[in-house]
């Protein structure tokens, strides 16, 4: 793992397997090491540039309050710093918001773009409102997550299908995990600059070839949210799964989709 010294953080990232380049961004709360499944999987196609991004995983908590833009520009001068001057962009939930960011602030630098279990925020829509679950006992803050993770999530589904069992299981854990106080300070800077995102109005700015994925039962960002992208990004490609907001674990036939997309 190497580092970029910005002016209000370090930032960590790993460049990892070969082949076309792809720059991903991650779900809220998550780091590469929680989504290094999904990076191996990009990485036997791809020349994978990731980054924990500012106030996650190894990269330092920032003293002021990020926005969207803040997320965006990392990522740029990220770009900059490992001498890409453009790339394929992948976006997953918190990560496609700040990919819609990047696409529309930086248009020239993407070639192509996948947004899946995302939102544009403003009329276009807004994911569910993570930060809300704080203040909820744990027992009820838990219900709610699974419930948004995949709105099938009950006992009786779970009894009967072992991968989602798993999925939930390892949600609940990675919500129970311990964290320190500059950790908790972190996600919930995320949090907030996500409350906060709408880039609806800016979207007709994206040019590059666009595919936006979901899953039919996520309550995250449910499906009519990629709907509405679709509809003002031109030329765009709409897929919907079999799944909840991790339908790319649960559909086997959606990875496959997006990396045949992103080559």
């Amino acid at each position: 793992m190497a580092t970029l010294t910005l002016a209000d953080i370090e930032l960590h990232y790993e460049i990892v397997g070969a082949g076309p380049r792809l720059l991903m961004f991650n779900g809220s709360g998550s780091s590469i090491e929680a989504a290094r499944p999904l990076v191996d999987a990009f990485a036997a196609h791809f020349q994978v540039l990731v980054h924990d991004q500012r106030g996650l995983g190894r990269t330092t908590v920032p003293v002021h309050l990020p926005t969207m833009a803040d997320y965006a520009r990392d990522a740029a001068a990220l770009l900059d710093h490992v001498g890409w001057p453009t790339t394929r962009v992948f976006g997953i939930s918190f990560g496609g918001m700040v990919a819609q960011e990047f696409a529309v602030t930086f248009p020239a630098r993407v070639t192509r773009l996948a947004l899946v279990c995302t939102s544009s925020g403003g009329i276009g829509g807004s994911s569910y409102p993570l930060h809300e679950l704080a203040a909820l006992p744990p027992e009820e803050r838990t219900a709610i997550a699974l419930h948004n993770l995949d709105s099938r999530f009950d006992p009786d589904w779970l009894a009967t299908h072992a991968l989602d069992r798993a999925i939930a299981a390892n949600a609940v854990a990675r919500a129970a995990a311990a964290r320190t106080a500059e950790q908790r300070r972190g996600e919930a800077m995320q949090l907030e600059a996500r409350r906060l995102h709408d880039v609806w109005d800016r979207l007709g700015g994206i040019a590059c070839p666009t595919l936006i994925a979901c899953g039919e039962f996520d309550g995250v960002a449910p499906p009519a949210n990629s709907e509405a992208i679709h509809r003002v990004v031109a030329g765009s490609e709409l897929r919907r799964y079999q799944g909840g907001h991790l339908f790319i674990y649960q559909d086997a036939q959606a990875l496959p989709d997006v990396i045949e997309f992103l080559e």
